[in-house]
C-alpha cells in the first residue's frame, strides 16, 4: 500500500495525506511543512502542531517543521519583514509524489521567486524540498540561484517533537558544544556541559553542532537526529512566560514540545553562487521505549 491524497485541511489548507507500509504522514502545501508523522511501528506521533495553531495566510503554522528561509531569526536587514522568512508563509507547489523500490513515499514541493518575494527578498531563486517517508522521516531543503548575482542565506528546518513532558525530556549530543543564549543580550559563547536539560526558557545556537544528536523522551522515545549541511542546531522551548503570550499555543503547550532545529544560522551562513545550489538535510528516526 502507498497511497497519497491531496485533502483539504482547516481552513481550506490544502494537504497532502500520506499512508504506506511504513508509516503516515501530512504535509501542508501551505509552507511545504510536514505536520504529522507517525511510523506504523509503535503509532505514536513524532510532531507536535498547537492546538491554536494558525491557520490564515500570511501566518505561519505553529508546528510540525516549519522551513526558516532565506533567514533565520529577526530580519537581518531590519527592514520590518516577518521573522524567519517567508516560505512559511507561503503557498508551494506539489511537483511530484513517487515511490521508491523500497516501498517509501518521496514528495517533491517546489518555490520559485515570484513579483511578491521580490520585493521582500529581491533574489532569484528555486526551493526544492524532498521529504521521503519510510521508516524514517527525511527532508532535503536545495537552495538554487537562479539569477546573475550571489546571494546569501540563513535557513533552519524548525523541527516541532511531540513530547510526553518536558520536564522528562533531554538532548544528549551536545556536550561541550558551544552556544549563543539568544535570551540574554549577549553573544558570547557558552559551554554546554551534559545534556541539553529544559526548566526555563530556552533559546540556544549551537555552533560547531555534530551531525548526530539524540532527543530523548523519558515517557515516550527517543529521536536520533542525523543531519548534514548543517553546522549548526538550535534548541528553543518558550517556557509558562513565553507560552502565555503567544495566540497560537495553549498556556500549558510548552509542556508538550521542543524544538530541535537543523540549521544554518548566527555565523553558520551560506553564500551560494549564480547557477549553483546548497543543500541541507535530516533524517530522524524514532525509537520507541
Amino acid at each position: 500500500m502507498n497511497t497519497t491524497v491531496l485533502a483539504e485541511g482547516k481552513n481550506s489548507f490544502p494537504m497532502l495525506q500520506i499512508d504506506n507500509n511504513y508509516a503516515t504522514a501530512l504535509i501542508s502545501l501551505y509552507g511545504a511543512q510536514v505536520l504529522s508523522f507517525k511510523p506504523k511501528s509503535q503509532m505514536r506521533e513524532m510532531l507536535f502542531v498547537s492546538d491554536n495553531a494558525y491557520y490564515e495566510k500570511g501566518k505561519a503554522i505553529k508546528g510540525g517543521i516549519p522551513i526558516c528561509w532565506p533567514w533565520f531569526g529577526d530580519d537581518p536587514e531590519n527592514l520590518g519583514r516577518t521573522a524567519h522568512g517567508f516560505a512559511r508563509n507561503t503557498l508551494w507547489h506539489h511537483e511530484s509524489t513517487t515511490s521508491t523500490t523500497s516501498g517509501e513515499t518521496q514528495v517533491t514541493l517546489c518555490l520559485n521567486d515570484t513579483e511578491t518575494t521580490q520585493k521582500l527578498w529581491p533574489h532569484a531563486f528555486k526551493l526544492t524540498l524532498l521529504v521521503t517517508i519510510g521508516k524514517t522521516l527525511s527532508l532535503s531543503l536545495q537552495t538554487t540561484n537562479t539569477g546573475n548575482d550571489a546571494f546569501t542565506i540563513t535557513q533552519a528546518l524548525h523541527t516541532y517533537f511531540a513530547i510526553g513532558d518536558i520536564k522528562q525530556t533531554h538532548v544528549a549530543g551536545l556536550d561541550k558544544v558551544h552556544y549563543i543564549d539568544k535570551t540574554v543580550k549577549s553573544d558570547t559563547p557558552i559551554e554546554q556541559m551534559g545534556d541539553v536539560i529544559v526548566d526555563q526558557e530556552v533559546d540556544r545556537i549551537y555552533t560547531d553542532a555534530p551531525s548526530e544528536i539524540t532527543l530523548c523522551d523519558e515517557k515516550n522515545q527517543q529521536i536520533k537526529i542525523r543531519s548534514s549541511g548543517s553546522k549548526t542546531t538550535v534548541v528553543w522551548n518558550p517556557w509558562a512566560e513565553g507560552a502565555a503570550k503567544m495566540g497560537d499555543l495553549s498556556d500549558d503547550g510548552y509542556q508538550y514540545f521542543i524544538c530541535v532545529e537543523t540549521a544554518n544560522a548566527a555565523s553558520d551562513t551560506i553564500q551560494i553562487a549564480p547557477q549553483e545550489s546548497f543543500k541541507i538535510e535530516v533524517e530522524y528516526t524514532v525509537i520507541p521505549k
